[in-house]
């Protein structure tokens, strides 16, 4: 089978192109992609061609993990059929092409158990379960406390403090330095930093991926509060020890999500309690993906750029 796909033969020379699709084995679904999304965190490092060494990377790849669509064909071991609607966390299945993140492309084959049912009214909604699944990750589990302070009003800022609401804790403090970025709070505040005067914050997210704020980030917590990096740093992370070791200061890191956290997060989606309305600003034809993916990493006011494979143009 072939298939067209979004190719990214070298940083920021990004086209669409023709592929070959592997075969489908008993345990595999062919998956016709209808949205996929565009990730500013890694997949930009890839397109600028700032992304640190990172297993299976090279080039020509395909990107994207942000991925939903419909199964055209099931194997006979899958228990799916025609016509189920599906979130994908991308594919490595092409020959000849780097498949790291593998999902924004018109067609792919992936193993069964990699996709999650989802509801087909979810529509372009359906790409972002995966952001969504990440940000439940950084909170849900034993000894992970909810942020009382977020950096960074991106999308995955507004899914941490919405999940932060929808857990019944106290609403967040957001701060937000772009005012473009400022809109869309619901049951929560997203001030400037310079205007915030508190140092006694318990839980700080950071969603920036800046690693500079660090010591700043130390001054604001509780003795003995904690700071979870839930950004992705391509720098070496370093802060002054001293203010650090006075407040007994904890660092957490934050991966990406597990199986069970996309299981979750679709439940409160389907069940009202988390929405995602409001996060995808932008959506364009697949055939436009050179400036889609532009747009999507230069224009501040882009929170989330959607492809959208089942548009001719």
């Amino acid at each position: 089978m072939q298939t067209n796909a979004v190719v990214l033969n070298a940083p920021k020379t990004l086209a669409l192109e023709t592929v070959q699709l592997c075969d489908p084995g008993s345990d595999d679904l062919v998956v016709d992609i209808t949205h996929s999304g565009i990730s500013t965190g890694t997949e930009k490092l890839f397109w600028s061609g700032d992304m640190p060494p990172f297993p299976g990377m090279g080039y020509p790849l395909i990107p994207g993990y942000e991925a939903s669509g419909e199964v055209v064909e099931a194997g006979s071991n899958t228990g799916y059929k025609p016509g189920d609607h599906v979130f994908v966390p991308g594919a490595n299945c092409y020959n000849g092409v780097f498949g790291l993140f593998g999902g924004a492309t018109r067609r792919l084959v992936t193993a069964q158990d990699r996709v999650t049912r989802i509801d087909p009214a979810m529509g372009a909604q359906g790409a972002l379960l995966a952001l969504a699944a990440t940000a439940r990750h950084a909170m849900a589990g034993l000894d992970k406390a909810v942020p009382d302070l977020i950096v960074g009003h991106g999308v995955l800022g507004r899914l941490l403090a919405r999940l932060t609401l929808a857990a019944g804790a106290p609403a967040p403090t957001v701060w937000e330095i772009d005012p473009a970025r400022t809109s869309g709070a619901d049951g929560y505040e997203v001030i400037h930093p310079d205007t915030d005067t508190r140092r006694d914050y318990r839980s700080i997210y950071d969603a920036s991926g800046n690693g500079g704020l660090l010591n700043d980030l130390v001054g604001r917590i509780a003795k003995g509060g904690e700071i979870v990096l839930a950004g992705f740093y391509t720098q070496p992370l370093q802060f002054s020890f001293p203010p650090a070791f006075m407040k007994e200061a904890r660092f957490r890191v934050a991966a990406e999500w597990a199986r069970d956290d996309l299981a979750a997060t679709r439940t409160l989606v389907e069940n009202g309690a988390l929405s995602l309305d409001g996060l995808i600003t932008h959506q364009a034809a697949a055939t436009d993906a050179p400036g889609a993916y532009r747009t999507a990493f230069e224009e501040p006011t882009c929170l989330k750029m959607i492809l959208n494979w089942e548009t001719p143009s």
